[in-house]
């Protein structure tokens, strides 16, 4: 059990603008004071944990005071990419993996330096690297401040999805209350009253999501997307175009073509799949990617997608309505292209999946 009881003294100097407010509002004492106490029992199992409550009710104060090695506000990121500013002794490939799991999935933006990036991008990438340091428990304050609430409840479920793939410990320090549900975390701490609740135990469910698909006419919609494509900016004016929204939110693009082939007449592939970045992590691509190829399905269509992305690829082999067709690098006799500055190498691995009938 944490049990906490601090004494906070603030001793002004007692300047010109010191005194004329203490006399214009009749203050008896410059100093003040301010009093938190209260205990913290932890469960034995637990991976997230949570400290909420509003402004000036201690959250920060009794963060510091009961996990001050741990305790994390910002990262300094001075790279020219959040690639090279990740720990010096883990791998690409772990940082990839950290990357991806956490919903920052766009390879484009992985070469971008920090300050670049969105509220909600570098929101995870401080949560990536937090999991890539060697510390098992890490406490996070401001959680989502700086955020849409839309996106910071998306971000809140990606990442205790992220956490509870590891044997890592966090704990949010917020004044929003409305990350809860998403968070699901396993204790939570409240400082309008001092009061903890484990959950230890008690089965978990994320709030409902609003999800919707259009089929979109104006293919103009593409310059939305187009630099958060992994691979190519480009778009081919032929393929049919689909929007997902997130509680009435644009979140996703899918466009579809016809696949020539000498054989195969009923051949429908993915042309472009791109979730935006404050949207990666929860699911969404591979739901959007589902319900389309269903619609085609039920046209005698035959549906499937080409992909290089390693959290796609992940994805699609462990499902079970999705048939793995190819898996490996790409024909010795197909040519490398580059496309802007990003090299489409002929040794880059792919994976093609059919959806199931």
């Amino acid at each position: 059990m944490h049990n906490f009881d601090i004494i906070k003294e603030v001793k002004p100097t007692k300047t010109y603008r010191v005194a004329s407010v203490l006399g214009k509002f009749d203050l008896q004492s410059e100093n003040i004071i301010e009093h938190f106490k209260g205990s913290i029992d932890l469960p034995n199992n637990w991976q997230i944990g949570l400290i909420v409550g509003k402004s000036g009710t201690g959250k920060t104060t009794i963060a510091k005071e009961l996990f001050k090695d741990v305790y994390i506000t910002s990262y300094q990121y001075n790279a020219e990419t959040v690639l090279d500013d990740m720990p010096k002794n883990v791998s690409v490939s772990e940082i990839c993996k950290a990357f991806n799991s956490v919903g920052f999935s766009s390879p484009p933006s992985w070469l971008k330096p920090f300050s670049v990036l969105s509220n909600g991008e570098k929101m995870r990438v401080d949560l990536a690297r937090a999991m890539l340091e060697k510390n098992k428990l890490f406490v996070f304050d401001e959680f989502t401040s700086v955020v849409d609430r839309n996106v910071a409840q998306i971000g809140s479920f990606a990442m205790q999805k992220a956490i509870r793939k590891t044997d890592k410990q966090f704990i949010a320090v917020t004044c929003h209350f409305d990350v809860q549900d998403w968070l699901i975390p396993d204790w939570v701490f409240n400082t309008d009253t001092m009061t903890f609740q484990s959950f230890e135990g008690q089965k978990k469910n994320r709030p409902e999501i609003k999800f919707k698909i259009f089929n979109y006419g104006n293919k103009s919609i593409w310059k939305m997307f187009a630099k958060y494509h992994y691979l190519s900016h480009s778009h081919n004016n032929a393929a049919k175009v689909f929007i997902a929204t997130v509680n009435d939110e644009i979140a996703g693009f899918l466009s579809v073509l016809h696949f020539p082939h000498p054989k195969v007449k009923n051949m429908k592939k993915v042309h472009r799949l791109v979730i935006l970045p404050d949207y990666q992590g929860v699911g969404i691509g591979i739901k959007l990617l589902y319900e389309i190829g269903l619609i085609y399905k039920k046209q005698k269509q035959r549906f499937n997608i080409v992909t290089s992305a390693p959290s796609l690829i992940f994805a699609l082999k462990k499902s079970s309505k999705w048939i793995t067709t190819r898996y490996g690098r790409t024909s010795s006799q197909s040519k490398g292209t580059t496309v802007g500055n990003m090299q489409t190498s002929k040794n880059r691995i792919t994976a093609s999946f059919e959806l199931k009938g």
